[in-house]
Formats: structure tokens, sequence, C-alpha cells
């Protein structure tokens, strides 16, 4: 039987004939890419992208439009905004290589550990521009060290003669624009975050107000130069381009490419007879080359699937802290879960991953886990997708921000699932006690375990009483 593709294309042929117009124009802030140049330009490239691949006679893509372009514009200097017209009859084979299936369909490209071999993922987010800006901005790689006064030393002294950039902000994250000149500058400036926290680190460079970018110019001795400029990707870039010349931007390169084609060949000459003079070589998209389509797939965490599980691991007073990500009820068993669900499995695998060695466990609990029901009962939770930490050896508990409805519309990117887990890692922030019953008791030592507890009085823990107000107890910091 005729695949929807299939069908699509020959609509296409009909619709618009073999040289269909595209639906982006020359001035548009989306980079136009076509089965040659996806290689070298998207491929190859150090930066996250996200590429439309589209029809030109497509209503839902000709809706997409000013969005997507609105998009573009954010995401100017963090990452490639891309766009391919299978309608195009040298792009057909290839659109249907990716994958695409219909109009538009819209896929994240991640840098992968081998050049020219990329994680490609679908985007199965809204369509609106916000939606896929914090989508993209999420995948950026990230190649700066967050140090702290500990290991600052050790950090400059890896290699003493590159040159560093240090950024110094009260913010626990690394914004996407830090990464991105990260990667700008990948193999040529070393890039750490300090946080304002950090006081021998500030104090050694006299820093006063936040945030304050300082390039260390070639080696550890030499004389500190501090940015004035305004925190954008332009003014930022070319500060830093005086200690080493970014990564080549192959999109200009294409720009001159294209400029050189022009002059060069007749109007009339085939797209596979012009001359290539991308910085990548050309390529053509073989079986055993072409970029492979991985939707996106559940991430796997280990699962407490039952009561027995739960209690011993996080709910004992033994037990340190838990991130638990509380699953909904489906309909069966096998059923898929909500998108929400997913989106929250997927940023704590992430982290999980990346915190490795860090003693913070990360654990899903499936609604088939008849304790979590009564978890979210005594905390007073919603049935839907919640993500939760658990301290039974404190006696504290805090929530993920959730939304305030039933209709499950929490938003749980990696950005900022991973905001609160550092504020909770960091002691940021306030948290409640674990009502009472919750956490068993594990052993007969557990008053004097509670006792030593009360000692150690540090950041307050709101806890409410009967009357609705408020008071403090004392909890411990990761």
């Amino acid at each position: 039987m005729p695949s929807h593709l299939h069908w699509t294309l020959l609509l296409s042929s009909l619709l618009g004939g073999a040289s269909a117009a595209g639906l982006y124009t020359k001035s548009s802030p989306v980079l136009q890419v076509d089965a040659k140049d996806y290689h070298s330009l998207i491929a190859k490239s150090n930066h996250t992208s996200i590429v439309e691949f589209y029809a030109p006679w497509c209503g839902h893509c000709q809706n997409l439009k000013p969005a997507y372009e609105k998009a573009a514009k954010s995401l100017e200097g963090l990452a490639n905004v891309a766009a391919v017209n299978c309608d195009d009859d040298d792009n057909k084979p290839f659109c249907g290589q990716m994958g695409v299936q219909g109009f538009p369909t819209l896929k994240i490209v991640v840098p992968g550990k081998k050049p020219g071999k990329p994680r490609v993922e679908d985007y199965q987010g809204q369509r609106s521009a916000k939606a896929i800006v914090d989508a993209v901005v999420d995948r950026i790689p990230n190649h700066v060290k967050r140090v702290t006064d500990k290991d600052y030393e050790s950090w400059v002294l890896e290699d003493d003669e590159s040159p560093k950039a240090i950024l110094f902000t009260e913010k626990g994250t690394t914004s996407g624009l830090l990464r991105s000149l990260a990667i700008d500058f990948l193999g040529g400036i070393k890039f750490a975050q300090v946080r304002s926290k950090e006081s021998e680190t500030v104090d050694k460079f006299g820093i006063t107000s936040f945030p304050t970018l300082v390039l260390l110019p070639s080696g550890n001795d030499a004389e500190p130069i501090v940015f004035e400029g305004e925190m954008k990707k332009a003014p930022m870039l070319e500060f830093l381009s005086q200690a080493a010349q970014p990564n080549p931007d192959p999109r200009k390169n294409k720009a001159v490419s294209s400029q050189k084609k022009k002059t060069a060949s007749s109007p009339t000459k085939k797209f596979q007879d012009a001359p290539t003079e991308s910085p990548g070589p050309e390529v053509e998209v073989s079986p055993e080359e072409k970029p492979v389509a991985v939707p996106i797939k559940v991430p796997s965490v280990d699962q407490l699937s039952t009561p027995e599980d739960l209690q011993a691991i996080c709910l004992t007073s033994k037990s340190g802290t838990c991130i638990l990500t509380l699953l909904p009820e489906t309909e069966s068993p096998d059923s898929e879960l909500p998108a929400p669900a997913k989106e929250a499995l997927s940023a704590v695998s992430e982290l999980s991953h990346k915190l490795t060695g860090h003693h913070l466990p990360f654990y899903s609990v499936p609604a088939i886990n008849s304790h979590s029901k009564i978890l979210r009962n005594e905390l007073g939770l919603s049935e839907a997708t919640e993500i939760i930490a658990v301290n039974g050896r404190r006696g504290w508990w805090r929530q993920f921000p959730s939304a305030s409805s039933s209709d499950d519309k929490t938003e749980f990117s990696l950005h900022s699932v991973e905001s609160w887990v550092d504020a909770i890692r960091l002691g940021e922030g306030s948290k409640t006690k674990l009502p009472d019953g919750v956490v068993l008791v594990s052993d007969e030592k557990n008053e004097e375990k509670e006792a030593e507890a009360e000692i150690e009085v540090e950041t307050p823990v709101e806890e409410t009483g009967e009357n609705g107000d408020t008071k403090e107890v004392p909890h411990d910091e990761l």
C-alpha cells in the first residue's frame, strides 16, 4: 500500500510542480538547507539545531511560519533554526530518509560525540515560538565548568596556557548564551561559571556586581580583562575573540559559496552539477551514513514499583534525599503515559545521568505502587504527574512547582527541573516537614538520630500548623 508520504509527495507534484518555491525568503532568519548541505551545515555543526521539513502548499506549515521565524530570531547566535523544502525534487529522497511522513515535521539535531553523527529527536511539543525555543535551549550542550572556591585552583591548573573565560553570576544554572559561547570557542577558550556565594574566588577577582564576565587571555599569570559591554552574543563574542578565534560558522561559508555559484553557473545548470564549496566534504547521503531519525522515547530511571521498595529506600529514618517522579494512573499497565509524564521522566533521566556520583538518587513511582496513592494523600498532591524530593532522615519534603489545576499542564522542562534540583542541592528555599507516619522508624536508635539532627540548625523549613500559620523547623543541606 502506498505510504502517506507517497500520496503527500504525489499531491505536491500536482499542486506545486518540480521547482516549487520555498516557504521562507532569503531575508528570513530561518536557514534554508537542502539534501546536500544539511550534512555540513547541520549534522557537522557544533551547535544544536532544529529543522523543519515542510511543503509550501501545506496549510499547517504556513500557520507555523510566523512562530518558527520568531523562534529563529530568539535563537539567533544560540542555535541553528533551519528548514528543508520537501516539495523540491532534489530533497524528496532525503526527506524520506529522515522519516518524514507528514508536514510540518520538526526534528531537533544535537551534536554527537563523533562529528557528523548527531542525535536526532522528533520535536513533539507545542508549535509556539516559546515552546520551540525552550526545547532547543534545553538541548544545547554544556561545556561550561561550574567552579567553586574548593576546585578553582585545580580547574585553572588543568591547562596553564589555555585562555579562560569566567562568568561570575548569582544564578545556579548555566544560561543558553554562555553555553553557546563555549561551543563557539570549543578547543580555544575554557569556560567556567562561578556563583556569587563563592566569596574567595569573587574577592580574588574583585567582583562587585553580577553578572560579570572576566577573560584570562593567556596563561594563569595573565592580567584579567573585565568585559564592560552589554551581555549579548555579538559584543561578548567580539570581546572573547581577542584571546582566540571562534570556530568558523558554516552558514557564512554557505552564503559566500552561494554567491560564487551564482556568478560561476548558468541559470539553467542543474543543482547536481553545481560546484560545492562548503567547508565540509561533499557527501551523498548513503544508507550507511544517512542521519537516523530517533523518536523521543521514555527514558529509563530506576523504578520503585512496590510499596516495600519505596518505603525501604526513601521513607525510613535512615533514608537520605530521594527525587521521586510520581506517575499518574493509565487505563492499563501497557497504556502510553501522557506527555507531561514523558517530559518529567526525560528531565529526571538526564539529570540522573548528569549528577552521577553526587549521591542524589532519582526514582520513578508508577501508579501501580499502592503506597504512592497514600503518599499523595498524605502530602496533599494531585493525581497528575508530580516530582517531589523527600528526606526521611531529616523528615522534610519539597514539591516541584506545579499547576494549580487537575489538567496536568505542568511544564517539566529540563531547565526548570534542573534549577529546582540545584536549589535543593545548594540548600536554598524552604522545605516542608513530612507528616507523622510517612517515615518508617528503621531501628531503636532513631530517637538518638533525631536528637542529633535538631542540633544541626541551618536553613529554616516551613511547617504548616492546624490554623494555617507556619513555624520554622530545622533541616540539613545536601
